[in-house]
């Protein structure tokens, strides 16, 4: 992770969601967290994610999910270059 982002604070972000036990406590729990608009947003982004992991071309992307092609290269920069996080939450997906 980027020493840019641990701190406690984050820690205490990160042990929080770990203790969520169902969807329903998710839903709940991003609804006091975020604001609609942030939560569309981070959900919008690992979508885009998902979509460009399974090869997808970025027009198909930009029609399904409404992302800019703004986001969507950020999006890729991250599956590009960053810590592969969103590769492993996508193979424990399919198990």
């Amino acid at each position: 992770m980027s020493d840019k982002l641990k701190n406690s604070n984050t820690d205490f972000l990160f042990n929080a969601i770990l203790e969520l036990k169902d969807l329903e406590e998710c839903y709940n729990f991003f609804e006091d967290l975020c604001t609609v608009t942030e939560l569309k947003a981070i959900a919008q982004r690992i979508v885009v994610a998902k979509m460009l992991s399974d090869r997808r071309v970025y027009s198909d992307i930009v029609k399904e999910t409404g992302a800019s092609t703004a986001t969507i290269s950020r999006v890729n920069r991250s599956l590009q270059y960053g810590c592969d996080g969103y590769e492993k939450i996508f193979a424990r997906m399919k198990d």
